[in-house]
């Protein structure tokens, strides 16, 4: 495939990530997550679902950002190209297990899980959605500071294959995303507090002005000439 088709490609998958992320997170999952009674209530069990399918979109849109990079990134460095990859492949798989926890609590709410009591169902309800939590803090968070932002950030700087200015926002978005975790971890700080918040920003424009240019711009062309000429 051509190096800038790679670029472009790459880029739209990035933006799918967006189109597929944000609606759940922010409009389709809440009934669940922020609703202790969910699984003993009505329910607003499509909405769930339809979060489900959108990440399912998510998974395979962040495992193609990847492998659909990976004939470039390779040739500015192998292991760490082969290191963003792996990172996410585990990014989704933490994602695939949120779903799963999700879905979980409407199929025992719809089935009324054979005549449990309320309060056990309450009990089960909750961890599923503790679970859930985690998983977007190990996935989405952990494991992306890692590849998106350190790997990715470095692999991009390296070779100037997009505006080094844009991939030193990777660098910086990796340890920040990092620390929020540890921060989260042991009780400094909640995950939905002002510095939670403000830690997670420099990931979301990163990643964001990184689909945006690749689908726009592609590579740096006297950059990736030089990359394919010392790599070839």
């Amino acid at each position: 495939m051509n190096p800038q088709t790679i670029a472009r490609v790459t880029g739209v998958l990035f933006l799918v990530t967006y189109v597929t992320s944000i609606p759940a997170a922010f409009f389709l999952y809440p009934p669940v997550l922020d609703d202790p009674r969910y699984i003993v209530g009505a329910g607003a069990d499509t909405s769930v679902s339809l979060g489900a399918f959108l990440e399912l979109l998510l998974i395979i849109a962040n495992i193609g950002t990847a492998v659909v990079l990976w004939p470039v990134a390779k040739r500015v460095n192998e292991i760490l190209a082969l290191g963003f990859v792996t990172a996410r492949v585990m990014e989704s798989v933490f994602i695939a297990v949120g779903i799963l926890s999700l879905l979980t609590v409407v199929t025992l709410r719809q089935a009324g899980a054979a005549g449990a009591d309320a309060d056990s169902l309450l009990a089960v309800g909750q961890s599923l959605v503790a679970l859930h939590d985690w998983t977007f803090l190990l996935g989405p968070g952990f494991v992306v500071g890692v590849g998106n932002g350190l790997i990715l950030g470095y692999l991009m700087y390296r070779s100037g294959l997009v505006p080094r200015g844009l991939a030193v926002l990777g660098l910086i978005a990796g340890p920040l995303l990092l620390a929020r975790f540890v921060g989260i971890l042991f009780g400094v700080f909640e995950p939905l507090s002002v510095l939670g918040g403000i830690m997670v920003v420099p990931e979301f424009i990163w990643e964001l002005a990184l689909g945006i240019w690749l689908t726009v711009r592609g590579f740096n062309p006297s950059a990736l000439a030089s990359l394919l000429r010392d790599s070839g």
